[in-house]
């Protein structure tokens, strides 16, 4: 994760003007559209990504309404709160592209003995996302009252790595064994319990959004 900074005030620049002496980054509401999807893809609040960027939570907010045409040096700062290039960001370069996350440099996450690895990077539009998961001896990845994490008609697809991980899915407990996969509906309650004394670890991948049938 980056460090934070102190934010710091912006005077807003009207929409398709830029500052005086400050070159507009390129189209507002594109900028502003992607700028809010990459936010909300991290799990960003605007004063999350404000403390990241040092840019303030008004300045965001009208960013990403399409009110303000953010400079250069604002749209850097952004990029860098998000932990993106100014390049990745403003999405110069319109050939396709290959994001490469290398080890080590993946988000981590860790609660009560559970340890989560996003392998796919926060980007807008993406469907799908990866995550590698370990779980010490008697620890889950939540509890029986936990609500859903996952948005209405997701589905999830986990294969086991390494150990032994018992699903719980409403009801009902699932043992898989290391080869093992299982998918179900990720908007309903479920949880993953490491229920052996050694370590296990599997891989997930959540596809959001889909019909049912």
């Amino acid at each position: 994760m980056s460090g934070t900074t102190t934010a710091t005030k912006e005077a807003p620049v009207p929409a398709g003007a830029a500052a005086a002496g400050a070159e507009p980054a390129t189209d507002v509401a594109a900028v502003g559209s992607r700028v809010k999807a990459l936010r909300e893809a991290t799990g960003y609040s605007l004063r999350d990504l404000s403390e990241r960027s040092g840019v303030s939570p008004t300045m965001l907010s009208q960013v990403e309404r399409g009110a303000t045409s953010p400079t250069l040096v604002v749209a850097s700062k952004i990029a860098a709160g998000l932990d993106l290039s100014l390049s990745q960001l403003l999405r110069l370069d319109e050939t396709p592209h290959v994001v490469v996350g290398r080890a080590g440099e993946h988000r981590l996450h860790e609660r009560g003995g559970h340890r989560i690895e996003e392998l796919t990077p926060p980007l807008p539009g993406l469907r799908a996302e990866v995550s590698a998961h370990e779980l010490d001896p008697g620890s889950m990845t939540g509890t029986p009252g936990d609500a859903p994490m996952h948005e209405p008609g997701s589905r999830e697809t986990a294969v086991v790595l390494e150990g032994t991980v018992v699903l719980a899915f409403g009801p009902e407990q699932y043992v898989l064994g290391p080869g093992d996969s299982v998918t179900f509906d990720a908007d309903l309650p479920h949880h993953f319990e490491n229920q052996s004394d050694e370590p296990t670890r599997f891989v997930a991948v959540i596809a959001a959004g889909l019909r049912r049938g």
